[in-house]
């Protein structure tokens, strides 16, 4: 049995916290607290980041998208990504991944297909890109267009990790007419508070990495940015979907982009 470490804070624990779930530990939450008193909309952020996933979802499956890659799936929270786009196509297979054992436990949620399509899960490390490709093959053909999704994972892999070089590895595998979602946490708005942020992650043996438009925009490199092209999570293709209400006037920091793959 693999055991869950409640040791230190993990992000999908947290990101459960900020959307109101209970699958977490007071290590999660106490830092989750934490990241509020530098701002206040932790909860505003996560909900807007899972908004845009099922639109993002939506608009991949108007578009004939029938196979999905999720790496960084975290805890499932209904709708998850693989009803939504079974809502569009029955047929849909998706495979979900993250590297927490708590999302393990709660894999026979992800479980719930449709009888004409799939739904698996894999539990590894984002920075094992040959391992997941190799598994996710099982359910997904190679050989026909996926879109791929990192979403709020990124910015926890520093370019010193290889960041650029573990999503070039993932996209290089893909076959043409694929597609890559990606949302990302930026310092753009307020600097100061952002690297705040980034010693705290650091002090608990976490990294943090937020990044600027230009920085996130270079991971599209290569591939065809569908309109409107890197934008603020919450204002890529907002009719897809219900507004979030959020608290104040002041952009919500984080950047997503879809892209195709020639």
């Amino acid at each position: 049995m693999t055991r869950i470490d409640t040791s230190k804070p993990h992000p999908a624990r947290m990101y459960d916290w900020f959307l109101g779930g209970k699958d977490n530990y007071p290590v999660d939450e106490e830092m989750a607290r934490q990241l509020l008193t530098l701002d206040s909309r932790g909860r505003d952020m996560a909900r807007v980041n899972r908004a845009f996933m099922h639109r993002a979802t939506r608009w991949l499956g108007a578009g004939g998208v029938r196979q999905f890659l999720d790496i960084g799936s975290g805890i499932p929270t209904e709708p998850n990504l693989h009803q939504i786009a079974q809502q569009v196509a029955p047929e849909s297979r998706v495979v979900y991944c993250d590297n927490d054992p708590i999302v393990l436990a709660h894999a026979e949620a992800l479980l719930r297909s449709t009888p004409e399509g799939a739904t698996a899960y894999i539990q590894a490390d984002a920075r094992d890109p040959e391992s997941i490709l190799e598994r996710a093959g099982n359910v997904l053909d190679f050989t026909r267009p996926i879109a791929l999704s990192l979403l709020a994972l990124l910015h926890f892999v520093d370019d010193e990790d290889g960041a650029y070089e573990l999503l070039h590895r993932l996209v290089e595998r893909l076959p043409s007419g694929s597609y890559l979602v990606l949302s990302h946490v930026t310092g753009d708005f307020d600097p100061e508070n952002a690297e705040k942020a980034r010693a705290m992650y650091k002090q608990r043996g976490l990294t943090l990495r937020p990044r600027t438009r230009e920085e996130f925009t270079r991971f599209f490199d290569g591939l065809e940015l569908a309109e409107p092209g890197v934008s603020l999570t919450a204002d890529w293709h907002p009719e897809l979907g219900e507004v979030v209400p959020v608290a104040g006037d002041a952009p919500i920091p984080g950047y997503a982009g879809v892209a195709r793959k020639p």
